[in-house]
């Protein structure tokens, strides 16, 4: 990633009290660790796996509030004690968690009232994880107390390295319809708003008679005969992340006033696949930026989506090193059809997250379960013990990562910038739109793809971050813009930028009002097109393009406005129309994908953007090997190639390759299915 400004510096810094990483000694390795599920003989063999393997840093008491406080005002800290004080006699840290993500037995049957409500009004009742409302008075008044409670005992303790608070915040619980959950949702419009009759407007409530007099009146978007006022259930997506996130700052505060020169973080999941919290509106209250990712057994291509999550990571830490907290050593037990990884798949997936800026690697869990819903969850030792594949696999890890140390610390230089936005998301699939089986991840992960085969490394960011240090800025369905982050991509193109837009981009506005006149709205002078209608296209149906390959999914019947046709459809409804365009801005270009082109001809289109933007890959590659480059501050820079092939692959280096000590001089060959990292000019 490119380095930051110094504006975008002290947005990212604008807490002073901001702490950085835990304090380890090289890359941070380790996992969940939940000695409580275990005997005393297991516990002390631990400490002795743990250090074979190179463990430095290990979570601990996610799940532990019912051992910790079994009940009421009665605390049972030995546990707990003497865990730590044998981390850390082994030279092993602990993020310690705030034990909050699931309430006790005893909490929830004496107060039921803060069990959250599904749209429907179902509670959601105790027996699994994360029952609780956020919005419960009740509930954050015990789990504040929990956190002080814990942080008071631990505050002097040497293991304590990091605060880990609550765990994968809103996974399970993100939408709560719950009484409390309305007076909060009530207490957040008027915040917003300031009066009932800019509510009234922003929601367009003139229509089906939904104008209100007074907050009073107004509820979460609860289950209704038809479909509910998509502003008003954009609203709620909106609430419900500034409620997680106002929990995320009471905790926070009560660490940083126990504890003040311990960090504080919490897990995000910052994948395709979790779309409630606004990551990037978290970001700035992180001391460091922590997230989980799990890849899907039936996705072929899921080495791409896993490259896509580590860099909308990175993207969420404006480019600074991050934590990944959790990931899996094998199969996990919440799909369909879980899939067991190989070692090097395992050693493959942990290091394409360092490659793109993580300096840690954490597995869900230390220990697998004996018993519990995730028992069959894998983990860094095995039901069957230390002799096994998957910690054999453990332990070469840990070396390969110790042997990395000198990559601590480097980051991401990226010339291409892909724009990512939680609220497009959002309002992109609410009910009653043109197609509704729209997936924003799926548009995303289309040109992400073409980026990825063609060699780029790539920043995901935010609408509103700096752009103008990228050649090339593609964005995917931005179904929702804001004005100021419309005329920044007119800016970046005017300043010599190559920017891509694909369809449905640029309609409505943070309210979810159309902008009128003609699509693509916000972006019809940049891209130089009116569309007069949209054409979606019928399940499966596609068409011709001239000049080779077809349109998929969707169509647009468009009118050339000052740009130049690059494709137009051969046939079908709108033959002769543009499919895709280009016009000329200032320095720099404006592209319009009215469709979603095949593979072959998107590769082929998002190539040509490149070239015109003059961005190169980080090197030659043959296809399914990734190629990534990170750049520490003395001028050191480290070469990772990750080959997903079954075939050896062979790219041009020079150095030291870190992993196994060998010297590189003009060729390095990666062996199928192997990782090697190269410090070059070593």
């Amino acid at each position: 990633m490119r380095r930051m400004t110094a504006s975008e510096h002290d947005a990212t810094t604008r807490d002073t009290t901001r702490l950085g990483w835990p304090a380890v000694h090289g890359l941070a390795y380790g996992g969940d660790y939940n000695p409580e599920q275990w005997p005393q003989d297991v516990r002390e063999e631990d400490v002795a796996l743990m250090r074979q393997a190179g463990v430095n840093l290990v979570s601990v008491g996610i799940f532990s509030w019912a051992m910790l406080e079994p009940r009421e005002g009665e605390y049972d800290w030995g546990w707990l004690d003497d865990v730590l004080d044998r981390l850390h006699a082994q030279g092993v840290s602990a993020a310690l968690a705030t034990a909050t993500a699931s309430p006790p037995p005893w909490l929830t049957h004496r107060h039921p009232e803060i069990l959250p409500q599904d749209a429907d009004g179902t509670i959601l009742w105790p027996g699994a994880r994360q029952a609780y409302s956020v919005s419960s008075p009740v509930f954050r008044e015990y789990a504040l107390r929990m956190t002080r409670a814990i942080a008071e005992r631990y505050a002097q303790h040497p293991a304590l390295a990091l605060w880990h608070v609550d765990n994968e915040l809103g996974c399970h619980n993100a939408h709560d319809f719950s009484d409390d959950a309305a007076a909060a949702f009530r207490a957040w419009l008027q915040a917003r708003y300031g009066t009932v009759e800019e509510l009234n407007a922003a929601w367009g409530t003139a229509f089906w008679s939904q104008r209100y007099s007074s907050f009073e009146e107004v509820l979460p978007p609860r289950r209704a005969p038809m479909f509910v006022n998509p502003t008003q259930q954009l609203d709620f997506h909106r609430y419900s992340s500034d409620e997680f996130l106002a929990y995320f700052r009471e905790m926070k505060a009560v660490l940083r006033e126990v504890t003040p020169g311990v960090p504080v973080t919490t897990n995000f999941m910052c994948t395709t696949r979790s779309k409630t919290m606004d990551y990037f509106s978290w970001a700035a209250e992180m001391d460091v930026i922590a997230t989980d990712h799990y890849t899907i057994a039936d996705d072929d291509e899921r080495h791409i989506e896993l490259a896509f999550s580590a860099d909308l990571t990175r993207g969420v830490a404006a480019g600074r090193p991050w934590m990944l907290m959790e990931h899996s050593t094998s199969a996990v037990n919440w799909q369909l059809h879980n899939r067991t990884k190989s070692p090097q798949e395992m050693l493959r997936d942990s290091l394409g997250h360092v490659a793109r800026g993580a300096d840690a690697v954490m597995f869900f869990q230390w220990r697998q379960s004996a018993a519990g819903a995730e028992k069959y969850h894998s983990a860094m030792v095995p039901h069957a013990g230390p002799d096994s594949d998957v910690f054999r696999a453990t332990v070469r890890l840990g070396e390969a990562l110790r042997a990395l140390e000198p990559v601590q610390g480097s980051t991401v230089d990226a010339h291409v910038a892909l724009v990512f936005d939680y609220e497009a998301w959002w309002a992109s699939e609410l009910d009653s739109h043109p197609r509704n089986d729209f997936s924003y991840p799926e548009e995303v992960m289309h040109l992400y793809r073409a980026l990825w085969l063609a060699g780029m490394t790539v920043d995901v960011v935010h609408p509103s971050a700096e752009l103008s240090g990228y050649r090339a800025i593609v964005v995917p369905s931005l179904y929702l813009v804001r004005d100021e982050h419309a005329q920044a991509l007119a800016d970046a193109a005017g300043a010599g930028a190559s920017v891509l837009i694909s369809f449905f981009s640029g309609i409505v506005d943070e309210h979810d009002a159309v902008r009128l006149g003609g699509y693509p709205g916000a972006f019809r002078e940049l891209l130089g097109i009116r569309t007069e209608e949209f054409w979606p296209l019928q399940g499966a149906e596609f068409h011709a393009l001239h000049g080779g390959g077809r349109g998929e999914f969707w169509a647009e019947n468009t009118h050339l406005e000052g740009a130049a046709e690059v494709r137009t459809w051969a046939e079908g409804p709108l033959a002769g129309r543009p499919a895709v365009t280009r016009r000329p801005v200032g320095q720099g270009a404006a592209w319009y994908l009215g469709t979603r082109p095949d593979a072959e001809t998107l590769q082929s289109l998002v190539g040509r953007v490149l070239d015109e933007a003059g961005v190169a890959a980080e090197a030659e590659a043959p296809e399914g090997v990734d190629v990534v480059r990170r750049h520490g501050e003395d001028g050191a820079t480290y070469l990772f190639v990750l080959n997903h092939t079954a075939q050896d692959a062979v790219i041009g280096a020079d150095g030291r390759e870190l992993i196994t000590g060998a010297e590189v001089a003009g060729d390095l060959t990666v062996r199928a299915g192997e990782v090697a990292v190269v410090a070059e000019g070593c």
